[in-house]
């Protein structure tokens, strides 16, 4: 039996394809900010929220290619993905995205938001048989820099590897020696 919260992975991915169907080659696939130990939600980080909410509202028009799911631990993108014979590689607004979340963070935190533990992206995605996978990208503190470039080529790297996997478990070498552990969205 899986656990809840991964019943409930599956039943958001589900409902997100419902809303405008995968077209053909795509694949549909989370990407989470998580923080590492506490909350990282509207009550606890009001300020990263504010930023959050204002890029948001510059990529409205998008939204429908999107979805954007907050969570107590952080937030979600539920994203589609271009199976092409060039690589599988995410639209330059949804990296931008996720990169204003990490500098919204940062900036919460240095005006005020609580807890300030490191977030982690995180690649999942529902595999053939109904199978789980998920990779852990990076885990980034709120006073490190975000290097777009490098952040990029993470990310896809990532996507790539989970775009071809039928549920087996992936490893970042990035993150060798740290553990794996489920958590909760």
């Amino acid at each position: 039996m899986y656990p809840v919260w991964e019943s409930e992975f599956r039943a958001r991915m589900r409902s997100f394809e419902l809303r405008r169907p995968p077209r053909e080659g795509e694949v549909s696939v989370s990407l989470k900010v998580r923080v590492t130990s506490g909350c990282f939600h509207r009550e606890h980080s009001p300020h990263a929220y504010v930023l959050i909410d204002k890029h948001l509202a510059s990529v409205s028009a998008g939204r429908s290619e999107f979805g954007f799911v907050e969570h107590e631990s952080g937030p979600e993108l539920l994203v589609y993905l271009a199976l092409a014979t060039a690589g599988v590689t995410l639209a330059k607004s949804v990296i931008d995205l996720i990169i204003a979340i990490i500098k919204a963070r940062s900036e919460g935190v240095k005006n005020g938001d609580r807890p300030s533990d490191p977030v982690e992206i995180i690649v999942r995605r529902v595999g053939d048989s109904d199978r789980f996978v998920e990779e852990k990208v990076i885990r980034i503190g709120h006073n490190i820099p975000v290097n777009h470039s490098e952040l990029k080529g993470l990310i896809n790297a990532a996507v790539k590897r989970l775009a071809g996997k039928n549920g087996a478990k992936t490893a970042n070498p990035r993150l060798k020696g740290t553990r794996r552990k489920r958590h909760s969205p």
